[in-house]
């Protein structure tokens, strides 16, 4: 039993130190290289603390071994954006002045509802609050607030078209058939296939998004008024 508990008192040691030579930007912001490698030395610290019969000095040079990988690979980081982009990748702009950008979000294997997610962890509800949207390389979202937007969303929007797909979930909590929504964009002078995004909010405001256009505001014809 102690000497369990000086082998992780040994191993927790090592790790504390291993992790405050990696710097801050390891704790707060980890690029995929670094998450990768914090999940290995992770695996590699639990490895010594449990199986007795295997010396601890192996998991010891294992972890720092791999915080001399880190260090290299940051030191290439350094060298140049080319090398950095093709270690941690590069920011996405997924919002810009003509509204979503479908495109980068597929190239991240991201769709409109991680986007919108990931809006309203920052307190914008609606795709229009936003001038511009960056996910960062290390997957966290910037944004920079549309101050100028006028007829804000007074509730919140729901998706209704998503890269040239209807929502059918969608479609049902707003008491909406297809047709309607096909209706509604041929009004607007398109279709589903030809509509990157369409929202719609209870009070029946629409952000509707066609294919290589600018966003615009319109009102969707909701049979009534919905708050939620």
């Amino acid at each position: 039993m102690l000497v369990t508990l000086i082998r992780t008192l040994i191993v927790f040691t090592t790790l504390l130190i291993i992790m405050r030579l990696m710097g801050k930007r390891q704790i707060g912001e980890m690029q995929p290289f670094e998450f990768v490698i914090t999940l290995i030395i992770a695996d590699l610290a639990c490895i010594p603390m449990a199986d007795m019969t295997i010396p601890l000095l192996y998991g010891i040079v294992a972890i720092f071994g791999l915080f001399l990988l880190h260090q290299i690979l940051s030191l290439f980081e350094r060298s140049g954006d080319k090398v950095k982009f093709a270690i941690s990748g590069k920011p996405s702009i997924v919002i810009n002045k003509n509204g979503v950008d479908i495109v980068e979000l597929e190239k991240n294997n991201m769709d409109v509802e991680d986007l919108i997610e990931a809006m309203r962890s920052q307190g914008y509800f609606s795709l229009d609050d936003l001038d511009y949207a960056i996910f960062e390389s290390n997957g966290k979202l910037s944004a920079l607030e549309n101050r100028n937007a006028e007829d804000k969303a007074t509730s919140v929007p729901v998706l209704l078209v998503s890269g040239g797909k209807e929502i059918a979930k969608n479609l049902t909590a707003l008491k909406l058939d297809l047709l309607e929504l096909e209706n509604f964009l041929n009004e607007q002078q398109t279709n589903i296939k030809n509509t990157d995004v369409l929202t719609v909010d209870g009070n029946g405001r629409a952000y509707l998004k066609k294919k290589n256009q600018k966003y615009i505001i319109s009102s969707f014809p909701l049979k009534e008024i919905r708050a939620w």
